[in-house]
């Protein structure tokens, strides 16, 4: 199944980070009260008002919150809008 986001959309494999505390237990990020981490996989074209400003490929922080959920073919994926993404991680 291929999936095209539309207009200032962008579609974000979620990567699973787990974060291990002192005394060795492993907090899958799902549970985390943090901002969330995925890759960009596809993106709209933009809007007149809104301008695409990720491309494929780029590591992005968003919010714990934001976006749609879809899974395709076993992969988790976020459908997020442009204004929830809060930075590029380089």
């Amino acid at each position: 199944m291929t999936i095209k986001p539309l207009a200032d959309r962008v579609l974000v494999k979620i990567e699973e980070l787990q974060e291990k505390t002192a005394s060795g237990i492993f907090i899958p990020q799902t549970a985390q009260e943090k901002t969330q981490i995925g890759s960009v996989v596809a993106v709209g074209e933009g809007t007149e008002e809104v301008k695409m400003t990720v491309k494929v490929g780029d590591r992005v922080m968003h919010d714990k919150y934001s976006g749609t959920s879809v899974k395709a073919d076993g992969v988790e994926y976020l459908i997020l809008s442009m204004k929830d993404i809060l930075a590029i991680i380089e």
